[in-house]
């Protein structure tokens, strides 16, 4: 799983017949350890309800299939849970 936040949705009215009734997020990759913000944005699919400004952990490949219980659906990244909290440790 990996940690990122919801910055956009994404709207398709044509595509393949699996992903019909999807809802579909912009999700990008947040790095709790780096202040550096060189990400690109990837689109994933939401079965959750995760709204635009929220932290999110995230699936990719097959894992992601998985959690949108349709493994022949053509699905690369899925949000999996809305993060509460973050709490890091220094070392």
């Amino acid at each position: 799983m990996k940690l990122g936040t919801v910055v956009g949705s994404l709207w398709s009215t044509k595509k393949d017949d699996t992903l019909r009734g999807m809802k579909f997020m912009l999700v990008k990759p947040v790095n709790p350890f780096s202040e550096a913000d060189e990400t690109i944005p990837i689109v994933a699919v939401d079965s959750i309800g995760a709204g635009i400004g929220e932290q999110v952990i995230y699936s990719e490949g097959s894992s992601a299939r998985k959690a949108v219980l349709n493994p022949e659906a053509p699905i690369d990244a899925a949000i999996l849970g809305i993060v509460d909290n973050v709490e890091l440790r220094s070392r």
